[in-house]
């Protein structure tokens, strides 16, 4: 492996783990921009902006952007989160500067009225989609719930109000703001010739100008609050809680996961033995997300009424034992198996290993290698375990459930 990186003068960087064993290249603009910055008005214009790049530029048409990366081969797409919007490509090594030039255009996309209108629509169609996915529905109002006020909480795909208040120039005023190159990353990995990409990212990023982008951080403890919505077509209880924890810039983040796999993991976690094997609950999961300058625990659980204040109580257990005598080495053993097990099949892939590059660059602005990670995780001590338990109490969670209607 062999690590490179270059600045351009307008501040977009241009970073590549070269690995010439590999039999694939991935690369990958990452744009510093998500949900969290956006204003209550204009929520969900991130996700919107993410289909307007597939419309074409002002040369280029929706048509011959799909056949240019047809062309190639290319598993191509993009997504947005809270905190980022990322643009892909994987191909085979000898198409990988082919796959990046359509990128380099549609990073200045035309965002015409026609087609802003058209796709309005199918971003309404997603958002009703969705809502109609209760396990997804129940975690995004849990979140907006727990964040309550902190941007974190703005829900990425924003609402049907807000998509059609939104309009074509706010989205313009939007995209001048937080696409700049001195927000973005242009990251690579497998194999391919690092030459030759900063020599086409020089040639097509290098007008882009910078600008002044500013992002809102801040810590979230979370509202705690508890919260339940009734849906007619429910049959079974939805229930999400969410709590406080690390950032992704904090070196707890290693534990953090480890804590959330020991407790929530699909099979042989705390929640798996006690609410799923027992029969209790058809789901039950704990997972750990760190965020720019904050993080959170969310456990999605899905059961029939009948189970819920049972379920609650035990799930209420499962946390007041943890705060009392934290984790057993065997359970934190497992985690990190469980963990160095998915990071490495994950990062054996470019397309896997693309991720992991650009996010570290993003959040912490250095290049980590897998080795670096692997180390990280299996330094995680009990000790550890126990401290981050004592700061952050998961047990002190925000609720929200969606759930059938209760006949009174």
């Amino acid at each position: 492996m062999e690590f490179k990186s270059e600045k351009l003068e307008n501040g977009l960087v241009i970073i590549g783990e070269i690995n010439k064993s590999a039999k694939s290249a991935a690369v990958g603009f990452f744009v510093k921009t998500g949900s969290r910055d956006e204003t209550e008005q204009i929520n969900g214009v991130s996700h919107f902006l993410e289909h307007m790049l597939f419309k074409g530029t002002e040369k280029l048409s929706a048509l011959q952007v799909n056949e240019a990366f047809d062309r190639t081969g290319a598993q191509f797409n993009a997504f947005t989160s809270e905190e980022n919007t990322v643009y892909y490509a994987a191909v085979l090594p000898e198409h990988l500067a082919e796959a990046t030039g359509p990128w380099t255009q549609l990073m200045r996309p035309a965002m015409r009225d026609g087609d802003f209108n058209i796709e309005k629509n199918v971003i309404k169609e997603e958002i009703a989609m969705y809502k109609d996915l209760p396990s997804f529905d129940v975690m995004d109002q849990c979140r907006t719930l727990h964040f309550d006020g902190h941007p974190c909480g703005n829900s990425v795909l924003g609402s049907e109000e807000s998509i059609d208040n939104l309009t074509a120039e706010q989205m313009r005023d939007y995209f001048a703001e937080r696409y700049a190159p001195n927000n973005m990353a242009l990251a690579c990995a497998g194999n391919f010739d690092w030459d030759q990409i900063c020599s086409l990212a020089t040639d097509s990023c290098s007008a882009w100008q910078q600008q002044a982008v500013e992002r809102k951080l801040g810590h979230s403890r979370g509202s705690r609050k508890t919260e339940r919505l009734e849906k007619v077509n429910l049959a079974r209880e939805h229930i999400c809680l969410m709590s406080a924890g690390v950032s992704a810039q904090d070196p707890r983040r290693f534990a953090a996961s480890l804590l959330g796999t020991i407790i929530g993991d699909d099979v042989g976690s705390r929640f798996f033995w006690e609410l799923v094997d027992k029969a209790l609950a058809e789901a039950a999961s704990m997972q750990f997300g760190a965020m720019d300058g904050t993080g959170a625990f969310c456990s999605y659980i899905r059961c029939s009424s009948e189970n819920v204040m049972k379920v609650l109580d035990i799930v209420r257990g499962v946390f007041d034992n943890i705060e009392k005598n934290s984790v057993t080495e065997d359970e934190l053993r497992t985690a990190k198996n469980k963990i160095l097990s998915a990071l490495v099949i994950k990062n054996e892939l470019p397309m896997g290993r693309l991720v992991d590059l650009g996010f570290n660059w993003t959040y912490l602005q250095e290049y980590r290698t897998i080795e670096d990670d692997v180390d990280a995780i299996k330094a995680v001590t009990v000790d550890d375990i126990h401290s981050l338990i004592e700061q952050f109490s998961p047990g002190d969670f925000t609720q929200f459930s969606l759930g059938p209607v209760q006949n009174s």
